[in-house]
């Protein structure tokens, strides 16, 4: 399972709790974690989307925007959710093993992961350890930490 999942965006978590959002259709922090992904909510939409329609995530007819895609974290309670995962028979640890290759997608997507990796490989840092801290922590101030303490 996910053992270091984020809280979500509402909740203070780093970006990579943009897996566990709902469609950005109200104001609400996901609006702020967009901006510094500088991703559109369009944009965002359609990474979500295209992310349910390759994996079991698209599924979830019944839950609140009929896709786990837009499903909160698994801690969370929710019996719409764990209403669908029993019907599809997903277990909670596919479920957030799903939800973090989706916050991997979309952090790669996102202008702000290319940036971050590009002018951190100009200062001399390797891009694989770029690209994989920046994926582990969703947070570019501790990418940078790690990186650093690490040399």
């Amino acid at each position: 399972m996910w053992k270091d999942a984020p809280s979500h965006i509402c909740r203070g978590g780093d970006l990579r709790g943009l897996a566990f959002c709902c469609p950005p259709i109200k104001n609400c922090p996901i609006h702020d974690a967009l901006e510094v992904l500088k991703m559109t909510p369009e944009e965002y939409i359609k990474i979500k989307e295209e992310f349910g329609k390759k994996t079991r995530l698209g599924e979830g007819k019944g839950t609140c925007f009929n896709s786990l895609v837009w499903c909160c974290k698994i801690s969370k309670p929710c019996p719409l959710r764990d209403m669908v995962l029993r019907s599809i028979g997903m277990s909670k640890e596919e479920y957030m093993e799903l939800k973090k290759k989706l916050s991997q997608e979309i952090l790669r997507r996102s202008r702000f992961f290319r940036e971050a990796v590009e002018l951190l490989e100009e200062k001399g840092f390797k891009r694989e350890d770029v690209e994989k801290l920046l994926l582990e922590t969703g947070d570019l101030r501790k990418t940078i930490l790690k990186l650093k303490s690490s040399n």
